[in-house]
């Protein structure tokens, strides 16, 4: 073994960490994005580090082309059926509106109406068949398709999750008619009731299964070309990573398969420094994404508004995302207020200071600026540095349009752009009844260090934790992911009507599924957990609790577990009410055997470190502000703000009223004064 690589594919860098074996030391980059193939950028990342297929025992990837294509509406045609009445699910969806103050708003549905048709069969609550399945129906449908050019179609029937029968029966038609069609049943997806969100999940995977196939097919092969033989891995959205051969099957699992990686990675490293409970905060060039970590475990959602009336009901990691990253445009919206993104200049053109033909101010633009960023940095992979006049020049038009000066200027544009990143760790955070007070906040991305210490002062956070390698930690997290599968399932049945072997039956069943998928990933693993939890609920509550279940338990002991959680939770019981079990779910994880820590303990320096140089940097003034390099930091070292921190793949911040202290695993702990 030499090493394993991690590579995320981000909206304008493309991030690499490698982690060395035999005494191999690490090794990171950033290079620009390819969006038109962005395998392409995975490809000139790997060769860029000078790495060759047999430095590697892994890849494992990180990719943002599902969540791209969902964002630009550039998936596969897709058809979808459904029960004869249910056509327009998509479109009724819940009692939700886009704008909370407005009763106007517009939805756009993947699956247009046109391509949605409706066959007659039925089956009740308990999967019973009321109506057999009409192929005569469903032969005049597949010859509709072919005339339509379908790429893929989704089966979605009522009460599927009761019995997969009737869905099953469709696919196998639809193959024998045509096998060059994609073809998803919602209950392969997503085998749990709420037709409408189960019929939105099996609709994403639908959508972008045929383009997430390519994607995967055209990496393998560019790899192998490149002489990589072993098993890719890709990142998933619940933290764990699933193999390349099954991206096509698992399409809808990696929407946010980058920032779950993240997450994943800054909550190891912070538990590892002492910090159990943290907020996430990842600033890239695009976007900045935060999550809440309690107890060392990132929060996971079991549904995910994609979009408005776009539900995906798969396990994720809960990671928020608004369009705020180093790239996003500052202009004068129509009512002369300064505004900043969500449209960002991405890889290409890019900020104008990175010389690749940006011609609008960005908030990357603006720390040039402002000195934070030193003009001479090569973040545009450019030998001539970053081009500060071109970006005083475009902060001063600007300027010239809001009745400010250059200075002015910048200083508002990384005003609001923090107020935007505020509002939202707030809303993940105070809003959820949380006190950022018992928070670290992980700063990380290209950009997060630039920008974390007015964040954590601004919402009112203890500590800003920035790690060794903050620009690429989604890279790294996928290097150090685990192998993940989730199975879940509807029952829906009061305990006290459920045998204890059908109870037992469901979770040998999952359990061996689960077990199956882990083997036929062929990504080694050390050793693999299952865990089990219920879904339970008094009869006639809407929302169900989770309950950590144990394989051999009976009925009376999920009761007891469901009566003991739910005192703990709302402080008593609904004694005489029955208890109701929703949802069973499996978790399989593979531990991976290069999953030692990527920090190691060093020894404690002098607290003194010497600047490297001196530049004028501008806060509420201009300042004389010592510049550092990361790698003269050592353990123990402090220094008193304002500071400036380089590294490779960042700029930290001090600012005037802060302090930084390097702790024994190389962190950067800013805190005020």
């Amino acid at each position: 073994m030499t090493g394993s690589v991690g590579i995320d594919v981000g909206g304008t860098f493309t991030d690499l960490y490698f982690s060395g074996f035999e005494g191999r030391p690490h090794q990171i980059l950033k290079v620009p994005s390819t969006p038109q193939n962005p395998s392409i950028g995975l490809l000139n990342a790997l060769k860029t580090a000078g790495l060759n297929p047999a430095d590697l025992d892994a890849l494992l990837h990180g990719t943002t082309i599902a969540t791209n294509a969902l964002i630009e509406r550039r998936g596969a045609r897709c058809a979808l059926i459904t029960t004869r009445g249910f056509r327009d699910v998509l479109e009724l969806g819940r009692r939700d509106r886009p704008q909370i103050y407005g009763l106007a708003g517009t939805h756009e549905p993947l699956v247009p109406r046109e391509w949605r048709f409706e066959v007659d069969e039925r089956l009740d609550f308990q999967g019973k068949v009321l109506r057999p399945l009409d192929l005569k129906g469903l032969a005049q449908i597949a010859r509709t398709f072919q005339a339509l050019d379908i790429e893929s179609v989704v089966i979605s029937f009522m009460h599927a999750y009761a019995n997969t029968g009737h869905e099953d029966q469709a696919k196998e038609f639809l193959a024998g008619f045509n096998p060059a069609w994609e073809l998803v049943t919602a209950t392969s997806v997503v085998r749990e009731y709420y037709e409408f969100e189960r019929t939105s999940t099996g609709v994403v995977q639908g959508y972008l299964q045929p383009l997430v196939a390519r994607y995967a097919r055209n990496l393998a092969q560019q790899l192998t070309n490149w002489g990589f033989t072993r098993e890719v891995a890709i990142m998933q959205s619940n933290g764990g990573v699933a193999p390349l051969r099954q991206l096509g099957q698992r399409a809808a699992y990696i929407v946010r398969s980058g920032p779950a990686a993240g997450v994943t990675a800054a909550a190891r490293l912070a538990q590892a420094a002492g910090f159990s409970h943290i907020i996430t905060a990842d600033m890239g060039g695009t976007s900045f994404d935060v999550a809440v970590v309690i107890n060392g475990v990132p929060k996971v959602a079991e549904l995910t508004q994609l979009d408005f009336r776009i539900p995906l009901r798969l396990p994720m990691i809960d990671v928020h995302t608004i369009g705020a990253g180093g790239g996003s445009i500052a202009f004068m919206d129509r009512g002369g207020m300064l505004q900043v993104g969500p449209r960002s200049a991405g890889a290409v053109p890019g900020p104008v200071s990175y010389r690749r033909g940006g011609t609008e101010p960005t908030v990357t633009d603006a720390n040039v600026v402002l000195g934070r960023i030193s003009a001479e940095s090569h973040l545009n992979g450019s030998p001539d540095g970053l081009d500060l006049a071109g970006a005083q020049a475009a902060v001063s038009r600007l300027g010239n349009a809001l009745g400010l000066n250059l200075e002015t200027t910048a200083q508002a544009i990384l005003a609001v752009v923090n107020q935007r990143m505020a509002g939202r760790i707030r809303l993940m955070s105070i809003e959820r009844g949380l006190d950022p007070r018992d928070f670290a906040m992980v700063a990380f991305g290209g950009a997060g260090p630039l920008h974390g210490g007015a964040l954590i002062r601004e919402v009112g956070i203890s500590t800003m934790l920035v790690p060794p390698y903050p620009g690429v930690l989604c890279a790294l997290g996928c290097a150090f992911a685990d192998l993940r599968y989730d199975v879940s399932r509807t029952v829906e049945k009061r305990l006290d009507q459920l045998d204890d072997s059908e109870l037992a039956g469901i979770m040998q069943s999952q359990r061996l599924q689960a077990q199956q998928q882990v083997e036929e990933s062929q990504v080694p693993v050390d050793s693999v957990s299952i865990t089990h939890a219920a879904d339970m609920a008094y009869q006639g509550q809407i929302h169900s609790l989770r309950v950590p279940i144990e394989p051999g338990w009976d009925c009376q002991q999920l009761m007891r577990a469901f009566a003991q959680t739910y005192q703990t939770q709302f402080g008593n019981e609904l004694a005489g009410i029955p208890t109701v079990l929703v949802n069973v779910r499996t978790v399989a994880v593979g531990v991976r055997s290069s999953l030692a820590s990527s920090q190691d303990v060093m020894p404690a320096a002098d607290a003194d470190v010497l600047p490297r140089s001196r530049r004028p940097v501008c806060f509420d003034a201009w300042m004389d502000t010592p510049v550092y390099d990361r790698a003269d930091l050592q353990p123990g070292a402090t220094i008193k703000g304002p500071a400036i921190i380089e590294q490779s793949d960042t700029t930290t911040v001090v600012e005037p009223d802060m302090s930084l202290i390097v702790d024994v695993q190389g962190n950067l702990l800013v805190r005020l004064v």
